[in-house]
């Protein structure tokens, strides 16, 4: 049973063990990746296989990593979107000046 002002049990630090914030201060600082596969076949057939890949890490770590796709991606961030934006248009008017140098 827990009171006000008391962890449940399960996350309680007695006897000096981590508490739920510890191990995620340590998993998101260290990074930890879980890898795994399935494949469904038929008849020694492969049918579907899907990869499934989770890093869990603080951002920090991520860069550290190498990983740092939600910067390029546009549904992400507004800096990549306006930069996306920006090479639309520079494509739309190389078009349109080359449509006009055909029409001139």
């Amino acid at each position: 049973m827990t009171t006000p002002g008391r962890p449940p049990a399960p996350f309680a630090s007695e006897g000096g063990g981590a508490n739920l914030a510890d191990i995620l201060e340590r998993v998101l600082d260290k990074g930890i990746v879980i890898a795994g596969d399935i494949r469904i076949n038929l008849l020694d057939i492969e049918l579907l296989t899907i990869k499934l890949r989770l890093v869990v890490a603080s951002v920090e770590r991520a860069q550290e990593m190498g990983i740092d796709w939600w910067r390029h991606d546009p549904a992400l961030s507004s800096h990549a979107r306006r930069d996306a934006l920006a090479s639309e248009n520079e494509e739309l008017r190389r078009r349109l000046a080359e449509l006009e140098e055909r029409t001139a």
